[in-house]
């Protein structure tokens, strides 16, 4: 079972009915591996309208049922996640931040495991602040680091501080940027996420509510963090690497920049711009799904 899901909890191998509540699904009232067992792939992402748009796109691409077909919300049943399928394509939203994402990754990957899927690559797509990159750069994650820039998530369980590696794939990072070669339609490079657990303090912003800090301290931070290796800021990349590591899946972050922090730190592209921006992702992964299957 080399290129199965691996599940850390030797309790749900006892469990008669495994429910995954925010999915609204569960093993006593749907057939997994009929609904879910050909995905080789899983795309994630923020928002619902995001990851529907990128069902519809990557359908187009594969040639995968009609043209401007609709796609039904596997999870309609809740209005916590949206999910997508089609072929072997999984598309779920997992809202903003680590706790949002950590609660669908742990319904996600005991769905994959129920379904029997092997040979599982899993890809958040998304936005994030750009550090010394051009507003639209698409930035691949070598790791995840936290806000002192180092690879590892934080974590207390039962009262006990734990600590989990936040490394990606090398590999598959690799395929990545070698499919944004050839693609060849906007800037793409490799290079670390720093994920933090707030969009305005803690990623230095001068914005908030509430900012104790002057001008120059949050420049000199974002700088210690460019030469750390930090390409980019988002909410949510730590846990994703740790959760993939520990079940066995091959993981990546892709994510385009919609500005350079350096220069300041409102998005003020225009609506058509940010939508061009947000589509770079989705190109880059679905020319490597299309790739990956022979379609390319």
């Amino acid at each position: 079972r080399e290129n199965f899901i691996h599940l850390c909890n030797p309790h749900l191998e006892k469990m008669k009915e495994d429910i995954l509540y925010h999915f609204a699904l569960g093993t006593g009232t749907h057939d997994f591996p009929t609904l879910f067992g050909d995905v080789k792939f899983v795309c994630v992402g923020g928002s619902p309208s995001r990851m529907k748009a990128f069902i519809a796109y990557i359908a187009e691409e594969l040639g995968l049922g009609s043209p401007g077909g609709d796609f039904p919300n596997i999870c309609a049943g809740t209005d916590r996640y949206a999910m997508y399928k089609v072929g072997p394509v999984l598309s779920v939203s997992h809202g903003m931040g680590i706790p949002s994402i950590s609660i669908m990754l742990h319904e996600l990957i005991k769905l994959l495991y129920h379904a029997k899927c092997s040979d599982i690559t899993i890809i958040r797509i998304g936005t994030s602040g750009g550090i010394g990159l051009e507003p639209g750069s698409v930035v691949i994650t070598r790791q995840s680091v936290d806000a002192t820039f180092k690879p590892q998530l934080e974590q207390v369980v039962l009262g006990k501080t734990v600590i989990r590696s936040t490394n990606l794939d090398e590999q598959l990072a690799k395929e990545l940027m070698q499919c944004s070669k050839e693609i060849g339609q906007f800037n793409t490079v490799i290079g670390n996420t720093m994920c933090t657990l707030d969009f305005y303090e803690g990623q230095g912003r001068l914005d908030g509510a509430i900012c104790l800090y002057d001008e120059e301290e949050k420049l000199q931070y974002l700088r210690n963090a460019y030469e750390s290796g930090v390409r980019n800021i988002e909410m949510e990349s730590s846990v994703f690497a740790a959760m993939c590591n520990l079940s066995g899946v091959k993981a990546a972050v892709v994510c385009v920049t919609l500005l350079n922090r350096l220069e300041g730190d409102q998005i003020s592209s225009s609506h058509d711009v940010l939508v061009e921006y947000q589509q770079r992702p989705q190109k880059l992964v679905g020319y490597f799904i299309k790739k990956s299957l022979g379609k390319v």
